[in-house]
């Protein structure tokens, strides 16, 4: 992020960030350079330091450039895929030492660790993060690497307080001769627009940019950020040798879909804030969970796993669906879709559990077609 950046307002930031016009033709949307590798002036000379998209592409350096810029970061590094953003990241805790993680993330975060990682010689360890320091402070331990987590949770919805979390973090590692444990926040269901992890100590954020940073489920992307230049370094290394690149078209939707991500949050959390208070007060419906913010609200209809099916096939606007974020609203059963992996697991969720991404219809619309879809269910 450059300085006259900060002095930006968000939304102002959101429009230009990585978005200044072309060098050459001085076009105002960002070109796509579609192209697997460039000319050399010569044996070992990269015309202006590129050699191979998969190493650099100027269109996925502006969407790096761009979510620094956003989250306050002074680097980004640009993954095919959320998950290709996990798998990087937990590079970072090598064999013998352990991470540290909410007891509610994506499915697919706990299916790395678990079917993955840990045959790496790297253990995860769950822990509720939202309840207090209390817990964090005896989980971690001289192996401890990694600090990972979600606010809000994915499904439970979950508020985790960052900075404190951060503050227990680092007041364990003042006692210890081991490295301090780097902060990881998934920072997909809040988006920059709501909140920046990195201003409240953080050391990495990451995003499935596939979600609402490009928010029109058209493009699957993972976005790394950080401030600090060994943890970048190293990264970017990773993100190179390991070749879990977004191609630039990919890179192109993302940066297109950041343009209006201020709009469109602002109305996923009017539009979350009014279906959350449609379901409390049905009489049908046992638990919601909703942040304060975001569109993302999770809840539990009265009459088991067999009705909550019906209310997700039921539904006409809301689209029965895994992935959020898109300006369409998505309807799922986690239990049995984004978090199947966890079945079994101390981080199973409920089976009647339903997920909802509110979209940027109108509210009325949204509360009609979860009304009809409860009532027939």
């Amino acid at each position: 992020m450059t300085e006259p950046e900060r002095r930006l307002a968000f939304d102002t930031l959101a429009v230009h960030a990585g978005a200044e016009a072309d060098e050459l033709t001085g076009a105002v949307s960002p070109p796509i350079y579609q192209t697997s590798t460039f000319v050399q002036d010569g044996v070992g000379r990269p015309r202006h330091r590129y050699e191979y998209s998969r190493s650099q592409n100027p269109t996925r350096e502006r969407l790096e450039r761009a979510v620094a810029a956003l989250e306050g970061a002074r680097h980004g590094i640009a993954f095919a895929s959320g998950s290709a953003a996990t798998a990087a990241i937990a590079q970072l805790a090598t064999a013998g030492t352990e991470i540290v993680v909410g007891d509610d993330v994506y499915g697919g975060t706990f299916r790395y660790f678990e079917r993955v990682h840990r045959a790496s010689g790297v253990d995860a360890r769950y822990v509720d993060l939202s309840s207090g320091p209390d817990g964090l402070w005896e989980a971690l331990t001289e192996r401890t690497r990694l600090v990972w987590f979600e606010t809000p949770t994915n499904p439970l919805l979950k508020v985790i307080d960052i900075a404190a979390t951060v503050g227990v973090v680092r007041e364990r590692a003042a006692g210890s001769t081991a490295p301090r444990p780097l902060v990881v926040v998934d920072n997909t269901f809040a988006s920059p627009a709501i909140q920046r992890p990195l201003e409240h100590g953080a050391d990495i954020v990451f995003h499935s940019a596939t979600k609402y940073l490009a928010g029109h489920s058209d493009t699957v992307v993972g976005v790394a950020v950080t401030s600090d230049d060994e943890v970048a370094a190293r990264l970017r290394f990773l993100q190179n040798a390991m070749g879990g690149v977004p191609g630039p078209l990919d890179c192109f939707l993302v940066l297109r879909g950041i343009r209006t991500l201020h709009l469109r949050m602002e109305r996923h959390s009017a539009n979350g804030a009014a279906v959350a208070a449609f379901l409390r007060a049905r009489a049908d419906v046992e638990w919601v969970a909703y942040p304060g913010y975001g569109g993302m609200v999770s809840f539990v209809p009265a009459g088991g796993r067999d009705r909550a099916v019906r209310v997700c096939e039921g539904t006409c606007l809301f689209s029965l669906a895994e992935s959020l974020g898109g300006v369409e609203s998505l309807i799922e059963l986690p239990a049995a879709m984004t978090h199947l992996s966890v079945a079994g697991s101390p981080l199973e969720v409920p089976e009647a559990l339903i997920r909802l991404s509110c979209g940027i219809e109108a509210a009325a619309d949204l509360i009609a077609d979860l009304g009809q879809a409860l009532d027939e269910a």
